[in-house]
């Protein structure tokens, strides 16, 4: 069996190269598994890219199966699919998610896989750690039957909870972002589409996923009184400003955060991560979610598919990391 994989290292801030390991052989209750295909988070990943982790939140931001330190060199990313070589005989062969980085083949805790559902092609099933998100914020959104409901960011993160919404009975949904070609997107999504100053207001529930102060601002915009911004951007190691004068108090507006490392207890406490992300991989069975995969390399290319990732040369929701079969 091949104990030998590579993987992909940020050797310094805006830099990054494949590096060859050796792998264990995998315990009795461990696995050993190839790698299909992964995923770049274009928002979380090249932040990273460019060292903008600050340190105050480096523990809170270490990825499940990290090695090294922020800012470099460290090895970071979590959205992988392969195949269990090596394992106890109910996985093995069986198409599997990971939240590991980007690498050929890995050697993991059997219970850090979780089984692809057949209905759900493994090229599609790299989207897992994102929707995942997606159920946890929309957990602790609650929104009604009726609810008029705006998702302001069309990246990965905001175009995932506007596809998970398209599903509830009655609601109004709306993705509001900057960029006009977001609008095929959304209609792939089912959902409707518009440039901020064009959204729709009276919302009774805004998610802000633009991670710009800009978009947090018309978030607030949009509520009606007594409306909630659910707050999924994370900003590394920027400052923003917010207009909580004027008519914030009166009109008793309310911000909110969600954080994918929380299972919130008050609102689903018998539900465990693992609950969370098996629902995440079944509700990849919708075909319309391939519109969140707008790329595709292969593995070599990364070191240089990164810089352009994090410069905006390549325009990205989800950029999809093919592994040739032989590695």
């Amino acid at each position: 069996m091949n104990r030998t994989a590579r993987a992909f290292w940020l050797n310094r801030p805006g830099e990054g190269g494949i590096r060859e390991v050796t792998l264990p052989a995998p315990a009795a209750d461990e696995v050993l598994v190839r790698a299909l295909w992964s995923g770049v988070s274009r928002g979380t990943e090249t932040l990273v890219f460019r060292g903008g982790v600050p340190a105050s939140q480096h523990a809170a931001m270490r990825a499940p199966f990290q090695e090294g330190e922020f800012p470099a060199p460290v090895k970071y990313g979590y959205l992988s699919v392969g195949e269990v070589e090596e394992g106890p005989a109910e996985l093995l062969g069986r198409t599997v998610f990971c939240l590991y980085p980007h690498q050929t083949r890995y050697v993991v805790p059997a219970a850090a896989v979780t089984v692809v559902p057949d209905s759900v092609p493994a090229e599609r099933a790299i989207l897992a750690g994102t929707v995942e998100t997606a159920v946890n914020a929309l957990w602790d959104a609650a929104p009604l039957v009726g609810d008029r409901i705006a998702v302001v960011g069309g990246g990965m993160v905001g175009c995932s909870v506007a596809a998970l919404l398209a599903r509830f009975p009655g609601v109004r949904v709306q993705l509001v972002d900057a960029d006009p070609a977001r609008a095929k997107t959304a209609e792939a999504l089912g959902v409707d589409f518009a440039l901020p100053r064009d959204a729709l207001g009276e919302c009774d529930l805004v998610v802000h996923a633009s991670a710009t102060e800009q978009g947090l601002t018309r978030a607030l915009e949009l509520l009606t009184a007594e409306g909630t911004v659910l707050e999924l951007s994370w900003y590394g190691d920027r400052q923003i400003s917010l207009p909580l004068g004027e008519a914030f108090h009166s009109r008793r507006l309310v911000i909110r955060s969600s954080q994918v490392g929380t299972v919130s207890p008050a609102r689903r406490a018998s539900r465990s991560y693992a609950d969370r992300l098996a629902l995440a991989l079944e509700l990849l069975a919708d075909p319309s979610l391939d519109a969140l995969i707008t790329g595709e390399s292969v593995f070599e290319e990364l070191p240089a598919v990164m810089p352009k990732l994090a410069a905006g040369e390549i325009p990205a929701l989800c950029h999809r990391i093919r592994y040739d079969k032989s590695a």
